[in-house]
């Protein structure tokens, strides 16, 4: 088991296979469920931002989208048991044939949400947007590059801004050059973020372009460890960010908040 500086596991080749398979065949066992619990609360962020907004079709990036994950789940209104059963390997055997089958169920009434995906896994990427979960694409480490004028058209109109798991190795650097590419907009935000990443630097960057955060109430479920190593890693990475793991993680479970940031004039 390889951990990364954090105390995870490294997943790295559930990301890069040609179709969501192996993806979805690592995570059950270990009862990968943050999207399913995210899915409630973007719906509520959505109603909220078509009401105050008056935009009819949103316009989400969501960072970090692998197979095109969160999109199914909010355009298709699937479940992520329904995604495990859907890529268990009992079903098509090729790419191609997922692929069909993926684009029937693209092909059925959704609901008005425009995605566009933006991830460092070209081959994540291309599956997503190929099954039609999303829209568009940005292939892209905006950790380290500023868009390039095409990725920035790619980006510029988002309404909403979404992640559940990538705050941590994604930090304010992709969120500011995000922001900057809007032309002066301030789209919403909501990011899932683990415990033992503090948010507090976003904060500050987002708090510097006009932004007011707020963390919810609560937390919520990622994933099991993939076993004791990653448990006493991540405990350890926990300790030293001074967060109590008591009843939480110390139970076998890792867990994420959810921060809100709206533009200033929303508070």
């Amino acid at each position: 088991m390889r951990l990364d500086a954090s105390g995870k596991v490294s997943l790295d080749h559930i990301y890069t296979a040609p179709d969501p398979r192996t993806y979805f065949q690592v995570l059950r066992p270990l009862g990968y469920c943050v999207p399913q619990l995210a899915k409630p609360c973007f719906d509520k962020i959505l109603r909220e931002y078509r009401e105050t907004e008056r935009v009819a079709v949103p316009r989400v990036l969501d960072i970090g989208c692998s197979y095109g994950v969160n999109a199914a789940l909010l355009k298709h209104d699937i479940t992520m048991d329904e995604l495990y059963d859907r890529y268990d390997g009992s079903g098509p055997d090729s790419r191609a044939a997922l692929l069909d089958r993926d684009r029937d169920l693209s092909r059925r009434p959704a609901r008005p949400l425009r995605f566009t995906g933006l991830d460092v896994s070209a081959n994540a990427l291309a599956y997503a947007h190929a099954a039609g979960f999303v829209d568009d694409t940005v292939n892209a480490d905006l950790e380290t590059n500023d868009p390039t004028p095409a990725q920035r058209d790619r980006l510029t109109g988002t309404d909403l801004v979404i992640s559940t798991g990538c705050i941590g190795y994604v930090t304010e650097r992709t969120l500011t050059r995000v922001v900057h590419a809007q032309d002066g907009r301030l789209p919403w935000m909501a990011h899932f973020v683990l415990r033992m990443f503090p948010f507090e630097p976003v904060e500050d960057a987002l708090d510097g372009l006009g932004y007011r955060t707020v963390r919810a109430d609560g937390v919520f479920k990622q994933r099991r460890f993939a076993g004791p190593e990653e448990q006493r890693g991540v405990l350890d990475s926990l300790a030293a960010a001074d967060v109590d793991a008591s009843g939480l993680e110390e139970d076998g479970w890792l867990y994420a908040q959810l921060y809100l940031s709206r533009p200033q004039q929303h508070r």
